[in-house]
């Protein structure tokens, strides 16, 4: 028997994280004793150290969601349990206004699951208007429980003077539309992610998402002007500016979460307040912009976080990590967040690990120790920037014997 992806949950320790499985190594046999119970026969009598562990195990092709909002208009999903999403959860893409509000995505009571979907929770990809997800649950998934993004396409040909040839770059990514006449979209240069220019959709020839009648990974597309000098085969990407949300994330709670809590990128106004994240395996907030791997775009120009608690957290608890291989602080490709009145129950870990921000600020947290201050101190420096300006961080407590130094590069 295998997998592609394995994660372990500890329900005493109310903790989940990915790692190797080791249940199929030195196998002698394996039985089927009914009653969906099998007996594994290891060939070393060495005692096992792992009772009382569970093993959730996937393949991690997303072949399907478990909901699908596609080409739609103010949505609400209000008052409902999400027990079980088959490979991906609800997945929001090409529509307008979407809201989640007191859903519980977590698996049924008395089921014997600890997981209730392979993928993330939420997916909301090129959608408009505001998003706003407040009063859920976000218990066990295998994957991040909120994910919220644009998508790069890069230039691969130029046909026409102001006529581009795009393609989706990540393999699970193809077969929808990503642009419509009258749309925004914006050109930035992959290496440093800053911006070239801007311009409007005029015609796009791709895929409609409903059919296999042209090319799923490629789509020509033509705007309202020339193609932008700087535009380079394979090193440009394009983002619809258009098809970005504002966001609300509120009053929710996140716990036995393998990977990040929030994954942001959208240049809206975002504010996430009053959640609770516990126990969290990687950064309870991420914010990347990503032009090479998953390709999932794009900057945040005003992101608040606030009133928000913090409980057992993995380092660095917010990353700010876009894929820029050239950083220079004068063109940021982040700006404007704001982490403010949050509390951080932390061990030796960083709170902030943020690089290519313009305007930064941290006030107003308090920050705790977990083991408290009668402890050695910690080593860890709470704040780590790397070519980032326009730092403030003020007016906020903090236990004895944390590292309160500001490491920049």
């Amino acid at each position: 028997m295998s997998t592609d992806s394995t994660q372990i949950h500890d329900p005493k320790a109310q903790r989940t994280w990915r790692a190797d499985n080791p249940l199929f190594n030195d196998v002698a046999a394996v039985t089927d004793l009914g009653g969906r119970r099998i007996r594994i026969d290891y060939t070393t009598a060495a005692r096992p150290a792992d009772a009382g562990l569970v093993y959730q195990m996937r393949l991690i092709e997303r072949t399907e969601p478990g909901a699908f909002i596609w080409e739609s208009k103010n949505v609400t999903m209000r008052s409902m349990n999400a027990y079980y999403l088959q490979s991906f959860g609800v997945v929001g893409q090409f529509s307008e206004n979407i809201s989640i509000d007191k859903v519980n995505f977590a698996p049924a009571p008395r089921s014997g699951r600890s997981t209730s979907s392979f993928a993330d929770f939420v997916q909301m990809s090129g959608v408009k208007g505001k998003v706003s997800i407040t009063r859920s649950l976000f218990d066990g998934p295998h994957d991040d429980p909120i994910n919220i993004h644009g998508t790069y396409l890069e230039v691969v040909g130029k046909p026409g003077p102001s006529t581009l040839t795009l393609a989706y770059k990540h393999p699970q990514t193809a077969g929808f539309p990503q642009f419509a006449p009258g749309d925004k979209v914006e050109f930035a240069t992959k290496r440093t992610m800053t911006p070239l220019a801007q311009a409007r959709v005029t015609a796009v020839d791709g895929p409609s998402g409903m059919d296999h009648d042209k090319p799923l990974t490629t789509m020509t597309v033509t705007f309202d002007r020339p193609v932008p000098a700087g535009v380079e085969i394979g090193g440009t990407v394009v983002e619809n500016i258009t098809a970005t949300p504002s966001v609300v994330i509120s009053g929710n709670v996140f716990r036995n979460v393998p990977t990040r809590g929030i994954l942001v990128t959208t240049r809206k106004p975002v504010l996430i307040t009053g959640n609770r994240f516990d126990g969290m395996s990687m950064a309870s907030i991420y914010v990347s912009a990503d032009a090479y791997q998953w390709y999932e775009s794009g900057p945040v120009a005003d992101l608040t976080i606030r009133g928000n608690t913090f409980t057992r957290p993995s380092g660095p608890v917010i990353f700010v990590e876009p894929t820029n291989q050239v950083i220079d602080p004068a063109t940021p490709v982040h700006h404007n967040i704001s982490v403010e009145h949050n509390s951080f129950d932390i061990s030796d870990i960083s709170i902030v690990n943020a690089k290519s921000v313009g305007g930064f600020a941290f006030t107003g947290n308090t920050v705790r120790r977990l083991d408290g201050p009668a402890h050695p101190p910690y080593a860890s420096p709470l704040f780590v920037f790397h070519g980032s300006s326009g730092l403030r961080i003020a007016h906020n407590r903090y236990d004895k014997g944390l590292n309160t130094s500001v490491v920049t590069d």
